[in-house]
C-alpha cells in the first residue's frame, strides 16, 4: 500500500510542480494528465529522485522519504527519459542492471528479454535499436528483481500498436500482488490495466476512482450525432468533442456536454476517454 499525504513540491522558481496531493493505492494504478500536469514531478518524489517540499509519502508504512533506502530496495522505475549504454548488447546491458540489483541468474535476463519481444535481438548493440525497441528494454529492466513496487512513466511513448498491447498484457501479469503506477496521458494505456486512476491537472489531483467510478461521473454528460463535415470546425470552437469519425452520412461525433449541444444529438453512454475529458473540463459529476 502506499500512501501520499498532502505532498507538495515546490520549486526555486516559485512554482509549484505538485500541489496539496494525498491518496492511498495499491494493484495497478493509472496516473492520468496532460504534459505539465504534475505526474512525473509526483512519481520522481515516489521514487525517491527528490524530495517532496511538504507531506509524507509512505510506502507499507515506512517514509520513504526518511528510509529511502528501504524502497530502492524493492522499486523498479522506468524514467520518462531513458539512457541506454550503446555499446552494450541488450543481454549485457539487462544483465548489467540484474548486477546492480543483486540479482543473479541467465536464465532471468532471457525470460525478461522474451516478455519485451526483444529475445530475438538479444546478441544486438542497444546503439542500434530504435527508439520503442530502447523503450521495451527499458520496460524489462523496470522487472528486474521482482520488485514489490513497479513505477512507469510514459512507458509506451514509441511504441508502436501491437507493442502496445503486449505491454498492456505484461502489465496486467506482473501487477499481480504488486502495485503498479503507469503514468500517460494516454487513455487507452490504462483502460485495459488499471484498477484505479488517478486524474491530475495543473500539478492537483482532480479525480480518483475505478474506471467504472470515472464512468458513472460521466453519465449524463455525453452525446452523440451526425451533422455535415462542412460544419465540423466551426463545432470544434465551441464544443468538448471527444471523437469525430466521417462516414457516408456525415461526420459522426462524440460530444462532452452539459446539455444537448446541437439538434439531433443524443444523450450517449460514457466511454473513459469521455470520462476524462469531463473531468479535465469540470462536467463530471
Amino acid at each position: 500500500m502506499l500512501s501520499i499525504e498532502s505532498v507538495s513540491k515546490r520549486f526555486r522558481s516559485g512554482n509549484y510542480g505538485v500541489r496539496n496531493v494525498s491518496l492511498n493505492v495499491s494493484g495497478v494504478v493509472g496516473l492520468l494528465g496532460p504534459n505539465g500536469a504534475g505526474k512525473t514531478t509526483l512519481m520522481q518524489m515516489i521514487a525517491t529522485i527528490t524530495k517532496p517540499t511538504s507531506g509524507r509519502i509512505l510506502f507499507d508504512g515506512v517514509d520513504v522519504v526518511a528510509k529511502p533506502d528501504a524502497l530502492r530496495r524493492r522499486l523498479g522505475y522506468l524514467p520518462q527519459d531513458f539512457g541506454v549504454y550503446d555499446n552494450l548488447t541488450a543481454f549485457e546491458f539487462l544483465s548489467y542492471f540484474a548486477a546492480l540489483k543483486g540479482v543473479g541468474g541467465k536464465q532471468r535476463v532471457r525470460e525478461l528479454l522474451e516478455a519485451v519481444n526483444l529475445h530475438t535481438v538479444a546478441n544486438r548493440a542497444v546503439g542500434g535499436f530504435s527508439g520503442g525497441m530502447k523503450q521495451r528494454l527499458g520496460i524489462a529492466q523496470a522487472l528486474i528483481g521482482n520488485p514489490d513496487l513497479v513505477i512507469v512513466d510514459e512507458p509506451t511513448a514509441g511504441l508502436d500498436p501491437e507493442e502496445r498491447v503486449r505491454f498492456r498484457n505484461l502489465l496486467a501479469e506482473v501487477g499481480s500482488g504488486k502495485l503498479v503506477i503507469l503514468s500517460t496521458h494516454v487513455v487507452s494505456d490504462v483502460e485495459a490495466v488499471a484498477n484505479e486512476i488517478a486524474i491530475m491537472k495543473g500539478g492537483s489531483l482532480v479525480a480518483m476512482g475505478t474506471p467504472e467510478e470515472l464512468l458513472r461521473s460521466a453519465e449524463g454528460s455525453v452525446w452523440a450525432g451526425v451533422m455535415a463535415s462542412t460544419e465540423l470546425d466551426v463545432m470544434r470552437a465551441r464544443l468538448t468533442i471527444s471523437s469525430a469519425v466521417r462516414k457516408a452520412d456525415g461526420v459522426h461525433l462524440r460530444v462532452v456536454s452539459g446539455e444537448q449541444p446541437f439538434a439531433g444529438a443524443i444523450a450517449a453512454e460514457p466511454t473513459l476517454e469521455d470520462a476524462y475529458l469531463c473531468t479535465m473540463t469540470g462536467r463530471a459529476a
